[in-house]
């Protein structure tokens, strides 16, 4: 009886989901609005899907369109 050979695991992330250089915004808020926004940490739905794969400058734009989406919503 032979055993089944375990399932190929995908490749991984360019970059890791957690950055010593960049923190996540994420509050574990995660509710999104009308345009797609999370209503905890203010980034798009498409940011967030990126932040996994983008590097430590791309996470500081994020960072700063959230921040500003943050400051128009108050």
């Amino acid at each position: 009886m032979t055993t089944p050979a375990p399932a190929a695991r995908p490749p991984k992330p360019l970059y890791s989901n957690v950055s010593p250089a960049v923190a996540s915004p994420c509050i574990s808020l995660c509710r999104l609005d009308e345009h797609k926004v999370c209503k905890g940490c203010f980034r798009h739905v498409e940011d967030i899907r990126e932040w996994r794969s983008a590097d430590d400058e791309r996470r500081r734009q994020i960072c700063h369109q959230a921040s500003e989406r943050r400051l128009g919503a108050g």
